[in-house]
């Protein structure tokens, strides 16, 4: 039986971020060429990963997204953490304590 998030008749990529094939996104999330390159290779799960830590660089670098310079800081961290080195951490970012 397939895991619940898999959708029957769902496309599957193989998946830069998690080595493996997942179920993938139904439509690009950009209508650019990086948007078509996510599509064809990064599953739901690690673009749902990406939102979280899209939301962090964000935050931290205290970015706008309505800004064009912002936006080319937040594209080169998402290119970074599907297809470069990783997703590295702003400088003298802590993470937030948990609600225990």
């Amino acid at each position: 039986m397939p895991p619940e998030s898999e959708r029957p008749g769902q496309r599957k990529v193989f998946c830069v971020k998690f080595q493996r094939e997942m179920p993938g996104l139904d439509e690009p999330p950009f209508d650019t060429e990086l948007g078509r390159r996510i599509y064809e290779n990064v599953s739901e799960e690690a673009w749902k990963m990406w939102g979280e830590h899209g939301k962090m660089i964000l935050n931290e670098y205290r970015l706008n997204p309505a800004n064009r310079q912002d936006q080319e800081i937040l594209v080169k961290h998402l290119e970074d953490f599907f297809f470069g080195q990783g997703a590295a951490l702003p400088p003298g970012y802590v993470p937030p304590r948990s609600k225990d």
